[in-house]
């Protein structure tokens, strides 16, 4: 039996034709969904750390970050049109490159879809505490804070995982509604905040020091917004639930990274307007820069509405995360019984066992530099499909494409350069050794169990 033994397309394709998922999701419910993973920690959380690193000049962060995101976002639109299905960048993977290579990314984003939404549950945290005191509540600090900071655990954070955990076991109809609630809200309190913001913008913190940290600032900032980017690869897990996926899903993947940078982008030209970069740094840094000038008000309805919001966000990445496993375990690489699903047609077991561990990170564990993990798993798995649509265009040319990557094979082969670069020279040792042990736990599942139980004999 071969490691690099490849999933043929026309079983995808067969499998597809008995869908365990019902289709629902258009267009907007797509984008809308892509919102919400992408802006939740991006324009909530992140830009207020990407700022404090690069000072004005954030804004070419998110620039490059963007760029290169959108010139992989092609790439992902040409794969999800010609290979809808729900396993995402793991899918293309087994097609393309083989079994072992599939196994690997999918077990790398798995990891990082769940502690991207533990991450993201923490900035829930912040703005939902901000939110609190608004209105005079205080909850005592030892239910706030995580046991190294002398606290029980960051209960909200549980709580919230688990509540959505529920909601996700009722079915994609349910979610799908209340995401799309929550991510107009999100969308809504974004153009609040600019709207507002932008009447107490100060050009002389613009220009006064507009590149304090110079090219590595900007570079840094750049890499610590990849961590919201990852959304993007979330899309295409939803395409097995998408109708007409060949021609909705390249469109959302689309519109999703362009709306998506701009809000970025002036979010953190207000942000770095209204008061100076290295006050920054914070996880609810918009609530913090209205309450500098006096917007109490609108601070305290920026904070009831990111924790809402941010509520999309978390909702996003356990999805997202859940149907990655599901997939890897209907091809049986990952134990068969996570694949069984409910009276709602969810995978039930699954469903809790993400939501579960997801809780623990985020409860109880620091996230600093697990965080990250989830650049290193989203710019791995940006690599790959950007080189699995170069090498999939040769061995598959007769396959229906709703959409092509233009200027082949020049843009994937500029998105394998941009984030090789990226690996090589903003990740850690520390974060490299985290991911070499997760990487080493997944290959011992897989050596000990899903090779021999894999379903490609």
């Amino acid at each position: 039996m071969s490691i690099f033994r490849k999933k043929s397309l026309v079983r995808i394709l067969e499998e597809n034709k008995n869908k365990v998922f019902k289709p629902t999701m258009k267009t907007l419910d797509l984008v809308l969904f892509g919102i919400a993973a992408i802006v939740g920690s991006g324009v909530m959380v992140l830009t207020g750390v990407a700022s404090a690193s690069a000072g004005p000049a954030v804004i070419f962060s998110f620039l490059l970050a963007g760029l290169a995101c959108t010139i992989v976002a092609l790439c992902y639109a040409e794969m999800a049109s010609a290979v809808p299905s729900s396993g995402s960048t793991y899918t293309y993977m087994y097609v393309a490159l083989g079994e072992i290579i599939a196994y690997v990314v999918a077990w790398v984003l798995l990891g990082g879809y769940i502690l991207t939404a533990a991450a993201v549950s923490n900035g829930w945290s912040n703005y939902f505490n901000s939110f609190l005191s608004s209105i005079g509540i205080s909850l005592p600090e030892k239910f706030t804070s995580i046991p190294n900071e002398g606290g029980i655990g960051n209960i909200p954070a549980v709580i919230v995982i688990l509540l959505l955990t529920i909601i996700l076991t009722r079915g994609t109809s349910e979610s799908k509604a209340l995401n799309n609630i929550l991510a107009v809200i999100k969308i809504g309190i974004v153009l609040l905040f600019i709207s507002v913001g932008s009447y107490y913008i100060n050009i002389e913190n613009w220009t006064n020091n507009f590149a304090p940290t110079g090219v590595g600032g900007v570079m840094l900032g750049a890499t610590t917004v990849f961590f919201a980017y990852l959304g993007l690869d979330a899309i295409s897990t939803a395409a097995e639930e998408v109708i007409n996926p060949q021609k909705t899903l390249p469109k959302a993947i689309l519109i999703t990274m362009l709306v998506c940078t701009i809000m970025y982008i002036l979010v953190c030209l207000v942000l770095t307007g209204v008061v100076p970069y290295d006050t920054l740094g914070k996880g609810n840094a918009l609530v913090y820069v209205l309450n500098q000038v006096g917007q109490t008000k609108v601070a305290s309805l920026i904070s009831l509405g990111a924790t809402l919001g941010l509520t999309a966000g978390v909702l996003s990445f356990i999805y997202a995360a859940v149907r990655i496993a599901f997939t890897m375990a209907r091809d049986g690489l990952l134990p068969k019984t996570l694949a069984k699903v409910n009276k709602n047609q969810v995978p039930n077991l699954l469903t809790w066992l993400v939501g579960l561990l997801t809780a623990v990170f985020a409860g109880f564990l620091p996230l600093g530099q697990l965080s990250e993990i989830a650049n290193v798993a989203s710019m791995i798995a940006f690599m790959l499909v950007a080189y699995a649509t170069l090498k999939f265009r040769k061995t598959h040319p007769e396959v229906n494409r709703g959409f092509k990557v233009p200027a082949m094979p020049l843009i994937p082969i500029l998105a394998i350069i941009i984030f090789g670069i990226l690996l090589t020279t903003s990740v850690t040792a520390t974060t490299w050794m985290i991911t070499l042990v997760w990487l080493l736990i997944g290959l011992s599942i897989y050596f000990t169990y899903s090779i021999k139980n894999s379903k490609e004999k």
